[in-house]
């Protein structure tokens, strides 16, 4: 099969709606251990290793605060989950809807920002507001320190010499 075929079939998966199986369970990623590999944590806060499978090297990557899902390895010692599927905001919103979505993720707080990450209370908030003329709040955003903060002053003069062009012409 092609580079490209295959790419195709990858990006394909990601979209799809998925339910996990009984062995198959849904982890956040921690951090990358290097060589493909990712800390991972369950809901029951339990942390493990998890490898990332040779189709999804080079078409997908993943960051910290990602959800995958995993299938265990039962012969692996430190590496002991694979990484099957990874879930986007979609394949998210749609376990939530089926009350598959793991209750330990749902309540967690998130220690960067010091505030609770409660996805279902989230979500149904971001429907309510879109369903009010797009009137939503953009407190939760992050301001991005690499941007200059620019202030533009406008004073009276500048209106003045404008004006006063505007009659002399």
């Amino acid at each position: 099969m092609s580079i490209t075929s295959k790419r195709k079939y990858v990006e394909r998966e990601l979209y799809d709606y998925f339910l996990p199986e009984e062995h198959q369970s849904i982890v956040k990623i921690i951090k990358p251990h290097g060589n493909n590999l990712h800390q991972v944590v369950t809901a029951d806060c339990k942390e493990l290793i998890a490898s990332m499978p040779t189709k999804f090297r080079k078409h997908v990557w993943v960051k910290r605060g990602d959800y995958v899902v995993t299938e265990p390895i039962p012969e692996g010692n430190k590496v002991q989950a694979e990484i099957v599927r990874i879930l986007m905001k979609e394949n998210i919103e749609y376990l939530i809807q089926k009350g598959v979505w793991p209750s330990g993720f749902s309540e967690q707080e998130d220690k960067a920002t010091g505030r609770s990450k409660d996805l279902e209370k989230e979500l149904s908030d971001v429907e309510s507001d879109n369903s009010e003329d797009n009137n939503y709040d953009t407190d939760f955003l992050m301001k991005n320190p690499n941007r200059p903060i620019v202030y533009i002053e406008e004073t009276e003069s500048s209106e003045a010499e404008t004006s006063e062009t505007e009659e002399t012409e």
